[in-house]
């Protein structure tokens, strides 16, 4: 990595919904920058601010000191690290890669491995916080991988979070973020259930949502969706299609150590109803539209 007194070059490899607001945050605490994202313009404004842009995800790792990437899928995790010239392929010697995708525990092992035969450090460091997490800088990181990694880019990520947590090896930062995902998915059934049952009994859901939200009813989901719910706001602070991805991913991993989950598989199953209505794109709190509910 770079002399004590320099900051290490970030390599960031997706600058979507999310990944734009962290890349913007490290180029305002003086990171130098290269980027690539698979669409050219949602890195411009990144690129305008002096970031490097890089024409693929190997190139932006054979710059950087630190490779940072949040992509889709588990399969575009794969197809950047894994990958012929990709980038574990072509980080630089003795780099730290860093994938803050919500992907699969074993993916993460698999990266891990690969990476260390190469002598370079990778840690699996999924958030939380969606898209107002990530423009304010208050996202919650949990991290997998070597501890040494961990402490080395640990200033990156206070940058970008409010609770960063080193929560053991590889792996055990994705299985951290399925219990999270698994708790965000009945916490927003229960929010949109409850401004629906507001409403079909007359009352108004403003009041409602001011009334119950200061109480133990109350919660993250509550607070910041709920509003947007009563607004008509259906646009993704996460995607639907994205949420899916998480929850098939928890309740594979669930079925695999034996344990049932029937409301995270309710869940699943209505976000996925939602999908095929043409709510793909559409935000998380969109399951409110499923409940014929209007404000």
């Amino acid at each position: 990595m770079s002399s004590a007194r320099a900051l290490p070059t970030v390599a960031f490899v997706g600058t979507g919904v999310m990944g734009h607001s962290m890349a913007g945050h490290l180029l305002d605490a003086g990171y130098p920058m290269v980027v690539f994202n698979r669409t050219r313009e949602k890195a411009a404004g990144l690129v305008a601010r002096g970031a490097r842009w890089a024409t693929s995800a190997g190139e932006a790792a054979s710059l950087a000191d630190v490779t940072i990437t949040i992509v889709g899928y588990p399969a575009d995790v794969e197809a950047v690290y894994l990958a012929p010239d990709g980038i574990v392929e072509r980080a630089q010697d003795a780099s730290v890669l860093i994938d803050m995708t919500t992907s699969t525990p074993t993916l993460a092992v698999r990266v891990a491995e690969a990476a260390a035969a190469r002598g370079i450090l990778a840690l699996d460091a999924p958030v939380s916080g969606g898209d107002i997490g990530a423009r304010e800088a208050r996202l919650t990181i949990m991290v997998g991988g070597d501890e040494t990694a961990f402490d080395r880019v640990h200033p990156i990520f206070q940058v970008l979070g409010k609770t960063v947590t080193h929560m053991g090896g590889p792996g055990l930062g994705q299985h951290t973020k399925m219990a999270n995902q698994i708790a965000i998915a009945g916490t927003m059934l229960s929010v949109v259930e409850a401004l629906a049952y507001a409403q079909a009994a007359g009352l108004d859901p403003e009041r409602v949502l001011g009334a119950i939200s200061a109480g133990s009813a109350g919660s993250w989901s509550m607070s910041n969706y709920g509003p947007r719910i009563l607004a008509g706001d259906m646009n993704p602070g996460f995607y639907v299609k994205h949420f899916i991805k998480d929850l098939r991913i928890a309740l594979e991993e669930a079925e695999s150590v034996g344990l049932e989950l029937p409301g995270l598989d309710l869940a699943k199953r209505l976000y996925e109803r939602l999908a095929e209505r043409g709510g793909a794109d559409l935000g998380t709190q969109a399951l409110w539209t499923l409940y014929g509910a209007s404000i």
